[in-house]
């Protein structure tokens, strides 16, 4: 396809284009936004628009990925729309001498739990936090995999709701 037919058939089809990416975008700034990265995207790749086929439904396919593309990118994002001026507490020490009082409190009581949840969990939770594949673990206790990994699961839902109870009162 020739720059001039290219150019030529988008033109054929701007108003059908324009009306599809506003029904997608709801706003008339982002369907022109849309319209023009389409109509990037198609030109750059035009040679691979087969002849004889449907130029409007290659566009409108390639508009609808770009859209559904950048929906899912803007979603991921976070946004903040206040300067961050306002944000610089979260640079600022509050504290002006560390302490790890409450980090050992909180490593002591992990420890405790870890006790209560019982040594058939607890051993092979430990071996696999440390490092330790399922083989070797397996190999080093003398059980099936299988095993292994159920221990491990039950270790971390028994954890799970051991943390869970004593944070939630």
């Amino acid at each position: 396809m020739t720059n001039q037919e290219f150019t030529s058939e988008i033109a054929k089809l701007e108003n059908l284009l324009f009306s599809f990416a506003l029904r997608l975008t709801r706003s008339q700034q982002d369907a022109q936004d849309l319209m023009q990265e389409t109509a990037m995207r198609a030109y750059r790749h035009r040679e691979k628009f087969a002849m004889g086929t449907n130029f409007k439904s290659w566009v409108s396919t390639i508009m609808r990925n770009t859209y559904i593309n950048r929906y899912r990118k803007m979603k991921s994002r976070k946004h903040v729309n206040q300067p961050i001026e306002n944000f610089t507490f979260a640079l600022e020490s509050t504290s002006a001498i560390p302490n790890k009082g409450e980090h050992d409190m909180r490593l002591a009581e992990l420890k405790r739990i870890m006790g209560e949840v019982g040594e058939i969990y607890r051993i092979p939770f430990l071996m696999f936090y440390q490092g330790y594949e399922y083989k070797e673990i397996a190999a080093h206790l003398d059980i099936p995999i299988g095993t292994v990994k159920s221990r491990i699961f039950l270790a971390r839902q028994k954890m799970k709701a051991m943390i869970g109870d004593r944070y939630q009162n």
